[in-house]
């Protein structure tokens, strides 16, 4: 005998919780059980009706889970998400690196750096470096290269004076960042 009450009490709590998640999952625009209402709870499961007609339960909040969304026939058209901007308006900032490049003096490999359609930075990541004379010039050379890359959006830059063999090396790493880029859809 004592299953039997236990059984009863069980269907009786789920029958509850189950119209207090259903009530819960209605449309907002629409009056749900879940709102607050001025009567202090009362131990009574009494019902009234709502204007749209279905049974409120005075007395019973349901339980602060979150709602179940109501699943869709088969075939029916999904509800449009709010409006999101486009991708490319809050894409990230994406780098692609070019291929190492070995010029007379040293490999040099760049690195750019895209966002919107745009390279927004150009960055040797190696160049020639070891003697003071090569540090000297790349220390001018480079930072020059890289806001020239910007400026221009293409591989289409003057090699600096004093450091030919690093600005081609700089070019032909710069054009295989950008192939990459272009075949990743980025620019």
């Amino acid at each position: 005998m004592r299953r039997g009450v236990v059984r009863t009490m069980s269907v009786a709590t789920l029958a509850v919780v189950g119209l207090g998640l259903r009530a819960g999952a209605q449309p907002s625009g629409t009056p749900s059980s879940s709102s607050t209402h001025s009567s202090p709870p009362s131990s009574t499961h009494s019902s009234t009706s709502t204007p749209a007609g279905r049974p409120r339960h005075v007395g019973v909040r349901p339980s602060p889970t979150p709602t179940v969304a109501p699943r869709l026939p088969a075939g029916s058209p999904t509800p449009s998400a709010p409006k999101k901007p486009t991708p490319s308006a809050t894409a990230a900032a994406v780098g692609f690196q070019g291929e190492l490049v070995d010029t007379q003096y040293g490999p040099v490999r760049v690195r750019i750096t895209v966002q919107h359609g745009r390279i927004k930075r150009a960055q040797a990541i190696e160049h020639p470096q070891g003697d003071g004379t090569t540090d000297e010039i790349n220390a001018y050379a480079v930072p020059v290269l890289d806001r020239e890359v910007v400026a221009a959006q293409s591989a289409h830059i003057d090699a600096v004076s004093g450091a030919t063999f690093t600005s081609d090396g700089y070019r032909q790493s710069l054009q295989s960042a950008l192939d990459a880029a272009h075949r990743a859809g980025a620019l």
